[in-house]
């Protein structure tokens, strides 16, 4: 048998805080603060009534030490300090006021975030402020703090015990965000209204356009009466001292690589030479055969005669091992900065592609519309300088950035990309190089300048405006200061034709929806004019049908003119000299041939306007001219008299004058002019002049015989 267990003795309350219960909580406030709060009695909390629909509002610091938090997410309290205002926690910080109340001595004492109100109704003789009551042991059962629904129903904290130090975990807020007041004056809790997307109904009012002033005239900056072979034309690009240079620097290269040990004869090139070895390269382009050497196979059915009769296999060879456009004694001071920010990566390009650049600027000037855009120049080696572009219908090499007139493909100004130091200002690389490419001072101002989504940005649209210079462009969405809203927004189940908008400024955002979701920035446009595209719908029975759609202006615009370096490489490509190098710099080299005769041809048309060549003619008259074998049009045999006919039908009484007149034959080869004839041989089927100071056909026919 164990020791008797004593029974537990019964709990019963000290006397303090009996007679609390029975005493109100009185509150001591500042004589300037707003209304008197009451505090329960008999253990009930201290609390505001809070507001369901509303959150609180707080008293200005200046003009009332008192002050109120209340919410659903955590019950209030007052803070009371007649000496010093009461800091208030935010609320929506999880960690409200608390209060302690120490009935038993009479004292009222608050406690904050920053420790204990000195500010107590001192009843009775009370420690001084500023001493912290010991902690004692609690008499009431623990209490949860009020949830989102309600005020906290705790009981009243007789004890003074010292409020957790744990701050309450931030509860996502239900009501609209809200902007504070200043610090010292009264809250006006504002709503933050989001920008909302038009609808087609609403009108665009679009910013006064900006005036077009080119410095120069646009067009051909050559004098139109006079003639200008292809030859000519091409030379405007690589003239002779170009070329000279270019020579100079092949001749010591090659001195340099036989030094080295390489075992061919070489003899030094001379500019006429290097002319004859640029017509071959633009010859090999336009016949294609999978070897170099296949240009100079006999005894075959697929023999080609005419590469032998301008430079011999070998000679071809040697001087494509060693074309340099750099001095290469300097090549060796600018390697030996490799690594360091003096070091030029387009060191061994810069002399003959500065020639290229300034001559594209110098001869034309481009009309109002240009498009900036990526332009690949296929190279496969290792180089530090080599891009991958998947987009790209050339994947692998060298990126260049252009600027290029929409209107007809001409290359204004281009930059090589060579790295992430290409561009130094810390705009990002799609800021930089357009704004390396657009010069105001060569330019001038009222450009519009279109350009794909890696360029677009509400930044250098402004920046562009503001240097007097429209912008349109496709966007991207993450895209910063670009509108995410997506109040009044297009859904994926929208109709197809439909469309919203946003105008900040001179800013317009449009997003229109197509088979997908399609989204353009302009500062040049307006949103819709009533233009139309043409789609071929599918019915719910498989029958296709065309229906036409509204279309945004800024889209329509965007379609016509962003094509222009695609038009470019276009006719690049159609004839291009590219093919395997054995050093990555006359890869570009090749491409510097491809910008002049493609700029050349241009510059062609422009003058030539109806009775320009087509492309193939002028490439086929330019190698000619390089390799100087100029050929005469074969002559029709001749079945009878050469006689003199007009060359067209006449039917017209007022277009006798004009109507079938074409540049005569013997005048463009052998006096340079462009003289316009309504005459031409019924034989030979070739235009030829009659004038009493000149008979070109009489001169044309004794040279056949």
């Amino acid at each position: 048998m164990g020791a008797p267990v004593k029974p537990p003795k019964p709990f019963t309350a000290p006397a303090r805080a009996r007679r609390a219960a029975q005493t109100p909580v009185l509150v001591n406030a500042a004589p300037s603060a707003a209304p008197v709060l009451e505090s329960a009695a008999r253990a009930s909390p201290v609390f505001v009534d809070d507001v369901a629909d509303s959150s609180a509002s707080v008293d200005d610091v200046a003009r009332s030490p008192v002050f109120v938090s209340a919410t659903r997410a955590s019950p209030v309290f007052v803070i009371a300090t007649p000496a010093s205002p009461a800091s208030v926690d935010d609320v929506a910080a999880g960690s409200p006021a608390s209060v302690d109340v120490v009935a038993a001595v009479g004292r009222v004492s608050w406690g904050g975030a920053h420790g204990p109100s000195t500010s107590a109704l001192n009843v009775e003789n009370t420690p001084p402020p500023g001493k912290r009551q010991p902690r004692r042991p609690s008499l009431q059962p623990p209490t949860c703090r009020a949830g989102a629904h309600g005020p906290s129903t705790s009981a009243l904290n007789v004890e003074n015990i010292p409020p957790p130090c744990k701050r309450q975990r931030r509860r996502p807020s239900l009501q609209p965000q809200t902007c504070r007041a200043e610090t010292h004056g009264p809250s006006t809790s504002a709503l933050v209204q989001p920008p909302s997307w038009e609808n087609e109904v609403v009108e665009d009012v679009c910013p006064p356009p900006l005036r077009f002033l080119p410095a120069r005239e646009p067009g051909v900056q050559l004098r139109k009466g006079d003639c200008y072979t292809p030859l000519s034309l091409f030379k405007l690009f690589f003239p002779k001292d170009a070329v000279e240079v270019l020579c100079r620097n092949t001749n010591k290269q090659a001195a340099k690589n036989i030094a080295r040990g390489a075992k061919y004869r070489w003899l030094d090139v001379d500019v006429a030479e290097f002319y004859k070895y640029i017509g071959l390269i633009i010859y090999m382009s336009m016949v294609n055969l999978k070897h170099i050497s296949d240009f100079w196979r006999k005894s075959n059915i697929f023999s080609i005669h005419f590469p032998s009769t301008v430079m011999s296999r070998d000679r071809y060879r040697s001087i494509s091992w060693n074309v340099h456009m750099s001095d290469p004694d300097e090549d060796r001071l600018n390697d030996a900065k490799r690594g360091t920010s003096e070091h030029d990566r387009l060191f061994r390009c810069k002399p003959l592609m500065n020639t290229v650049q300034n001559a594209c600027k110098s001869f034309y000037h481009p009309h109002r519309n240009l498009a900036v855009d990526e332009r690949m120049v296929p190279c496969r080696g290792h180089n530090s300088m080599t891009q991958y572009m998947k987009d790209k219908p050339t994947k692998w090499g060298f990126k260049l950035f252009v600027l290029a007139d929409s209107s007809n493909g001409y290359t204004v100004d281009f930059s090589v990309y060579t790295g992430k130091n290409n561009f130094p200002t810390g705009q990002g690389l799609s800021y930089d190089s357009v704004m390396s490419l657009v010069d105001k001072s060569f330019l001038g101002s009222g450009y519009h300048v279109y350009m794909d989504n890696f360029y677009t940005s509400p930044k250098l649209f402004k920046d562009l405006y503001a240097c007097k210079f429209g912008a349109c462009g496709t966007y991207r969405e993450s895209r910063k200061d670009c509108p995410r809203t997506t109040v009044n927004a297009l859904t994926k189940k929208s109709p197809r034709g439909t469309f919203r908008w946003i105008r900040d400024g001179p800013l317009l955002f449009v997003k229109w929806m197509d088979t997908r979701e399609v989204a353009i920035c302009s500062t040049i446009h307006t949103v819709f004019k009533g233009d139309t595209v043409q789609r071929r719908v599918k019915s719910k029975l498989g029958i296709w049908t065309t229906e036409f759609f509204p279309c945004p202006t800024p889209l329509i615009e965007y379609n016509k003119f962003m094509g222009g370096v695609d038009l470019s490489d276009q006719l690049i490509q159609y004839y291009t000299t590219q093919h395997k190098t054995l050093k990555w710099y006359r890869k570009l080299f090749l491409h510097f041939l491809d910008i002049a005769a493609t700029n050349a041809y241009i510059l062609h048309k422009q003058l030539m306007q109806q009775d320009s060549l087509t492309h193939k003619a002028f490439m086929e008259e330019l190698v000619e001219q390089l390799c100087g074998m100029e050929n005469e049009p074969p002559a029709k045999p001749a079945s009878g008299h050469h006689l003199p006919i007009p060359g067209s039908d006449v039917t017209s009484q007022s277009m006798k004058a004009t109507a079938g007149r074409k540049t005569c034959a013997y005048c463009r080869k052998h006096r340079e002019k462009q003289t316009k004839t309504p005459w031409k041989c019924e034989q030979c089927d070739v235009y030829l002049c009659m004038q009493p100071d000149r008979n070109c056909f009489r001169d044309w026919h004794l040279l056949l015989n």
